[in-house]
């Protein structure tokens, strides 16, 4: 299995708040990683820090044996690497079709018309729809818009940033398990940001646990269950019977 991508010692944050304490974090071809994390942990910073979108940092960001540690978005995003933010950014005066359309912006309309068709056959809610405004759809339909404009380019690293926390938990339940199949079927390598622990677990085919700027742990939902980390780790899980004790030297 190829490595995708190796971060190290990513250190940054927004002016002078520091935000990010050394992230360390690898992905291989075709995984599904899912960072969960509280609300505040550095989550989303990492994912604009990557992206080239949150203030400048230090440490390495290296994209298939390229250091693009440096690059700007817009070169990022010919490389192969999208983006879906936590708020769905379609354009509500444009159509469902115009706005899939600006996801290919640097193809030509020959391609971008056959990869906009393989992107509607996965989400086929929505082809009745392409002539509507995206300003008359649902929350759920513009998020289903969002994530099909990212992958009409078959990006080569897709990050998702809480993609469906906008949405109530009946309808994010029910496209967890469609968004999963969808990545998993095209084969895209994918990091999933989430606060939220049966999201992240549906999602992950492994979980990376953060906690005030840093990694604390690392494995399978299995792997995590069996050994967590500490007391965090143990309650982001769910466990109840997480008890403070002192360890003392007898004799």
């Amino acid at each position: 299995m190829s490595r995708v991508l190796d971060v190290n010692g990513v250190t940054g944050g927004y002016g002078s708040v520091q935000i990010l304490n050394g992230v360390d974090l690898y992905v291989d071809e075709g995984e599904l990683v899912t960072v969960i994390g509280p609300n505040g942990c550095g989550k989303s910073t990492f994912m604009k820090v990557l992206f080239g979108i949150a203030d400048r940092y230090e440490g390495t960001f290296i994209h298939r044996g390229v250091d693009v540690s440096s690059w700007r978005t817009d070169k990022l995003v010919k490389r192969g690497i999208a983006y879906v933010p936590q708020v769905d950014n379609v354009f509500p005066s444009l159509t469902v079709y115009e706005n899939l359309q600006m996801g290919g912006l640097n193809m030509s309309s020959g391609v971008l018309k056959k990869r906009i068709d393989q992107a509607c056959e996965m989400f086929p809610e929505m082809q009745l729809r392409m002539s509507d405004l995206a300003a008359s759809l649902s929350g759920g339909e513009r998020q289903r818009v969002a994530l099909a404009r990212s992958l009409a380019p078959a990006p080569k690293l897709l990050m998702l940033d809480e993609p469906l926390s906008s949405l109530d938990r009946v309808l994010r339940e029910g496209l967890q398990s469609q968004v999963r199949r969808i990545l998993k079927e095209i084969g895209v390598t994918s990091i999933y940001v989430t606060h939220d622990r049966d999201e992240a677990f549906t999602m992950a085919d492994r979980l990376i646990f953060m906690n005030q700027g840093q990694i604390i742990q690392t494995g399978t939902p299995e792997e995590a269950i069996a050994n967590p980390a500490d007391g965090f780790v143990a309650s982001t899980l769910g466990f109840k019977n997480v008890l403070k004790a002192t360890i003392s030297k007898s004799g």
